[in-house]
This record gives C-alpha cells, sequence and structure tokens, in this order.
C-alpha cells in the first residue's frame, strides 16, 4: 500500500513539474513572439491612428498598403536588396555547409596526423579578433572591396560550427568507415556516400545557422560594398529607417489609406525578416536532433 501510494504522489509530482514546465516554456514564446506581432501590427495600422497614438497592440484601421508601397517604391529599392540578400545567402550557405563538412570530416580522421594543430589554429582565430581596422586591410589588400565574394568566401568556416559538425562525426560509429575502406572506398567516397547521408541533421543545422548570418550580416556589407546595385536588404532597411530621420516622411494617402514613416519602417522591417523566418520550419525536424547530439557528444 505504501509503494503504491509513493508512485502516485511521485506521478502526481512529475505531472505538476510537466505542467509547470510547459506553462513557462508557453510564457517565454509569448514574450520571443510578441515583439515580431508588434511590429506587424504597426505596419498593418492605418496612419492616422498611429498619428493620435493610439495603436497601443492590435492593429487599428487594418491595411496592408504599407507593405505594397514599400515594394514598390523606387526610393526603397527593396526588390534589389532582397535579391542580393537571397543570391549571397544560398551562395555563402551552400558554400560554407561543404567548406565545413569537408574540414570537420578531415579533422575527425585519426590518420591525420596535424588534426589538433589545425584545429588550434581555428580556435585561436575565434578567440582573439584582430579587430575593423585589420579586418579592412586584410580584405582590401584581397580585393574584396566592392566585391560580392565578401559575402561569401571570408565566412566559408566558422569555428563555432565547425566545432559542431565535429562533434557529431566524432559521436558516429567508426565501423562504418572500415568497412567503407574494405570495400575499396577512398576518403572521399567515403565521406560522400556513407557520412553525408547520415548527416542530415547537422547539415540542416549549420545550413541554418550560416543562412541566417548571412542574411542578417550588416556591418560586413556597409563595410565594403559601396555601389548601390550590390546592396542587401539590411542596407535597405538602414536607409528607410535612418533615412526617415534625416529626411521625414510626409503623411500620403493611398487608396484611401493614411501612411506614415513609422508604417512604412515597421513594413520594411516585416518584409526583411519574413523569408529567414519562412526557412526554418523546413529544417525543423533536423535542426533540433542536429543541434542536440553535436552538443551531446561534444
Amino acid at each position: 500500500m505504501k509503494q503504491g501510494r509513493e508512485k502516485g504522489l511521485k506521478k502526481s509530482r512529475t505531472g505538476a513539474f510537466d505542467i509547470i514546465n510547459m506553462l513557462i516554456l508557453l510564457l517565454i514564446a509569448v514574450l520571443c513572439v510578441c515583439p515580431f506581432l508588434y511590429i506587424f501590427f504597426i505596419a498593418s495600422s492605418d496612419g492616422t491612428y498611429l498619428t493620435r497614438g493610439q495603436v497601443t497592440f492590435f492593429p487599428k484601421g487594418f491595411q496592408l498598403e504599407s507593405f505594397r508601397y514599400v515594394l514598390t517604391n523606387p526610393r526603397f529599392d527593396v526588390f534589389t536588396g532582397m535579391k542580393n540578400s537571397f543570391i549571397y545567402t544560398a551562395a555563402g550557405t551552400a558554400v560554407a555547409v561543404v567548406f565545413t563538412y569537408m574540414t570537420a570530416y578531415a579533422i575527425t580522421r585519426p590518420r591525420l596526423k596535424q588534426r589538433y594543430f589545425i584545429m588550434t589554429l581555428f580556435v585561436i582565430t575565434w578567440v582573439f579578433e584582430a579587430g575593423i581596422i585589420p579586418q579592412y586591410i586584410v580584405y582590401s589588400n584581397l580585393g574584396f572591396i566592392d566585391n560580392i565574394w565578401v559575402m561569401i568566401i571570408p565566412g566559408a568556416i566558422n569555428t563555432q560550427y565547425l566545432i559542431i559538425t565535429k562533434a557529431f562525426l566524432e559521436g558516429l560509429p567508426k565501423e562504418l568507415e572500415e568497412a567503407a575502406f574494405v570495400d575499396g572506398a577512398t576518403d572521399f567516397k567515403t565521406m560522400l556516400h556513407v557520412y553525408v547521408p547520415i548527416s542530415k541533421s547537422i547539415i540542416a543545422t549549420i545550413a541554418l545557422f550560416n543562412a541566417v548570418s548571412i542574411w542578417n550580416q550588416y556591418l560586413i556589407p556597409q563595410m565594403f560594398l559601396k555601389t548601390a546595385e550590390k546592396k542587401t536588404i539590411q542596407q535597405v532597411l538602414k536607409s528607410v529607417i535612418i533615412g526617415a530621420q534625416e529626411s521625414p516622411f510626409s503623411n500620403t494617402i493611398v487608396n484611401g489609406v493614411t501612411l506614415n514613416q513609422e508604417n512604412l519602417k515597421a513594413a520594411a522591417i516585416v518584409i526583411a525578416m519574413l523569408p529567414i523566418l519562412c526557412v526554418y520550419p523546413f529544417v525543423q525536424k533536423y535542426f533540433k536532433k542536429g543541434i542536440l547530439i553535436g552538443s551531446v557528444k561534444g
């Protein structure tokens, strides 16, 4: 009887803790989502209510004209920024995933005697950064000034993502490689046909990390991309927000809807962050597994 009561108490306590944890996680999720909703509600409210200060959270005078105005107005040139950011993100992510995975695979092979020395060099560059001025000098000497490759080549291998990938590969059975060598496979074929197919989770994880990093990059394009044809969406967002402060946007009426600079700034922010938010649901099932395995095995 006592054992049955104790088990019942343990189950009830476990259930209570689960409910508390669920409520805490739900509260954190709400706090994370609220800023995004608030920006969207500001963008979709009528400018008249914004001017009067009547919009506290939920939109008033719901409209989508602010998004259409930002997308079609040549003053902002959003399409050029979106196109360039898509190109930089796609190319940079592909290059980063390939080089990060190949490097991690190489330094996890015991046959590479210099693997610890190579990894130490990566960690040193990660811990000790020279700063912006030396970085600018090096990049300018390499010909990266006003060159789109500055968004792709320098960030090809991120040490943090390399460590995560390395930890993942070290957790895979060594017998896979031995069996491939017995069948006559080379190192490259072993990596490509044996390890890559079972590494979808970690590949999706580092791809998402790199895509978000490249898409949100502001300092590098601001420093090195000079011409308007090469600017990114983050530079466009900067011109919309800061440009509105330098030369305030006067209220305008479009299709019966009043738009002001608060509408346009909020709409530009939503447009800039929406594409990368749409990517996450497609890699979510791989992302969770990859980041957990990489951390546990490390």
